[in-house]
């Protein structure tokens, strides 16, 4: 009887464990289907109000990109035409903070354009996630396109 306890424990905390990830990885999910649907309230919904973006160019500086431009972008774009491939390598969670690590390819009108990787801030705000900030790199080689 105890052994059933355990393993009914065990999978309980295994579950609510993914479910917990799950829902860090929805706003980061949502941003890339956005992408690719072209749909900006989709998009908007993923991130904070005060979200910040930037890149890390070839010489290593940062450059802070503007997300009201990014969020005009992405409404301009023809839907499919933004297609970011992404795989979820790791997620550290603190409370109300997690840290998302996620290499990438992408690819414009189905052809592929670069890869590199993004890195996720994401805080709760009652009760749901949201994108606080978004870091990536972007190169044209040592990419493995999937």
């Amino acid at each position: 009887m105890n052994k059933i306890v355990i393993v009914t424990l065990l999978f309980s905390a295994l579950s609510f464990g993914q479910s917990a990830h799950e829902e860090i990885e929805k706003p980061i999910r949502d941003l890339f289907l956005a992408m690719k649907n072209a749909d900006s309230g989709l998009l908007k919904s993923s991130l904070t109000e005060t979200a910040v973006l930037q890149t890390i160019t070839k010489d290593g500086a940062v450059k802070n990109e503007d997300i009201k431009d990014f969020i005009s972008s992405i409404s301009k774009a023809v839907k499919g035409d933004l297609d970011e491939r992404i795989t979820i390598e790791s997620i550290q969670v603190d409370g109300n903070l997690a840290s998302v690590f996620t290499p990438y390819q992408f690819y414009y009108k189905g052809k592929f354009s670069h890869c590199g990787a993004n890195s996720f801030q994401l805080v709760q705000q009652n009760k749901v996630w949201k994108i606080q900030y978004i870091i990536d790199t972007r190169r044209k080689e040592n990419c493995h396109e999937q």
